[in-house]
């Protein structure tokens, strides 16, 4: 039994060490949280590593598919591959009153020229390599892409002959919107240092792929990137064709493009930083 303090009362210590631990959790609590807090802006502000970030923007290359496959099957004009666009604007000024096509594909030009300068702002401005740059990158693109989705969702309904020569909001809109987010991908092909890569450009591949003098050698990155790029962009635009024309329609297509886009942000939170 404790020993009385004289006046037949218990020395309180016991009950300081009690108060004494509860103020101190609190304490460890808010420590924790601060550390973990500045651990993760430490991981946002750090460069990615470039090894092996080649296989994402590989990956974006199925989305270009999808955009571009649905885009061409319910709007009759790129999102993606400006050429094409290009081509389609020049015979619009050649002959204006034949369709209406010429419009929107200059839309998308236009878009995509402004989206170019935004992304690469954003990238030099912050740094071309930053995880945070990266993520704000490509959410910006999912929420442009979900955007169009959700026009073509839930905004007014027309068939597909009309959607392909009408000029109206519900179409235009969504082209500037999916063509605005396209050259992110790009931009970041380049912050990359994956100048190939674009995700937006094939015939330079072509030819890149070969004329290499190194073609069948068994080991060539270079080569392996310059193949697997319109093997996979050949996959999107054949899956994207599919559902454009199935009851899931351009609507859903946008939708999966705007589900891959989120997981390409999932990745780079996770991508291994330069110093690891």
């Amino acid at each position: 039994m404790p020993p009385s303090n004289g006046y037949g009362a218990l020395p309180n210590n016991s009950r300081q060490n009690t108060n004494g631990d509860e103020e101190q959790q609190p304490l460890l609590r808010d420590s924790s949280y601060i550390l973990k807090t500045s651990q993760w802006r430490k991981n946002m502000v750090a460069d990615v590593r470039r090894d092996w970030a080649d296989l994402i923007l590989l990956a974006c290359y199925i989305i270009t598919g999808l955009l571009d496959s649905a885009s061409i099957s319910t709007w009759g004009s790129f999102v993606s591959m400006q050429t094409g666009n290009t081509v389609y604007f020049g015979l619009g000024l050649a002959a204006p009153h034949e369709s209406t096509r010429w419009i929107k594909s200059g839309t998308s030009l236009g878009c995509f020229c402004v989206g170019s300068v935004f992304f690469s702002s954003l990238h030099r401005v912050f740094s071309p390599k930053k995880r945070w740059v990266l993520c704000a990158s490509f959410t910006v693109q999912t929420l442009f892409v979900a955007a169009a989705a959700a026009i073509l969702t839930f905004g007014p309904q027309a068939t597909a002959e009309d959607r392909k020569e009408a000029i109206d909001w519900p179409v235009l809109v969504p082209i500037a919107l999916v063509a605005f987010q396209s050259c992110g991908q790009a931009v970041a092909s380049r912050a990359l240092k994956y100048n190939a890569l674009t995700s937006v450009v094939l015939t330079s591949i072509y030819c890149d792929l070969f004329s290499d003098a190194e073609l069948l050698s068994p080991r060539n990155p270079e080569r392996n990137r310059r193949v697997g790029a319109p093997v996979l962009l050949l996959i999107g635009a054949v899956l994207g064709g599919v559902l454009a024309r199935s009851t899931v329609g351009a609507a859903g297509v946008l939708w999966i493009a705007a589900v891959m886009k989120l997981l390409v942000v999932f990745s780079w939170l996770l991508w291994p930083t330069e110093n690891e």
